[in-house]
């Protein structure tokens, strides 16, 4: 792992809020709006461009810690900007701090949390959780 970054450091992302991106729980539609699911992914996305940015060959992150506070409503056709600010690296693990906005319109808060892994580790975790398969 390499860390090019330090506290308030800031990685952003740009959504356009599509019907995709609607509140559908059971195949029906909750709410014509980004939904908190939709929400969280780019949050945690936004967050990530860290993670891109600090691994080094054979490692992988992983998603430690997702928390939204869905604040209010993003409407199809909006665009959405996320911003993820870096919080601390405890370790191996980023904490972020992270929100979305529509021009002023505050639509979430939240944080985020990767840790860096050996990719190789990871794997064979996984192959263990899973009974060896």
């Amino acid at each position: 792992m390499t860390n090019p970054f330090g506290p308030g450091d800031e990685q952003t992302y740009q959504l356009t809020v599509t019907a995709a991106d609607f509140a559908v729980l059971n195949g029906r539609l909750i709410h014509p709006v980004l939904s908190t699911f939709a929400l969280g992914q780019a949050l945690e996305w936004t967050s990530r461009q860290f993670v891109e940015q600090m691994l080094e060959a054979g490692e992988e992150g992983i998603g430690t810690l997702l928390t939204v506070e869905h604040r209010g409503p993003a409407f199809e056709g909006e665009m959405v900007a996320f911003r993820a600010v870096f919080e601390e690296l405890r370790g191996f693990e980023l904490l972020c701090r992270v929100e979305a906005r529509v021009g002023a319109r505050l639509v979430a808060t939240g944080r985020t949390g990767q840790r860096i892994v050996s990719r190789e580790k990871l794997q064979a975790r996984f192959r263990e959780l899973r009974g060896g398969q």
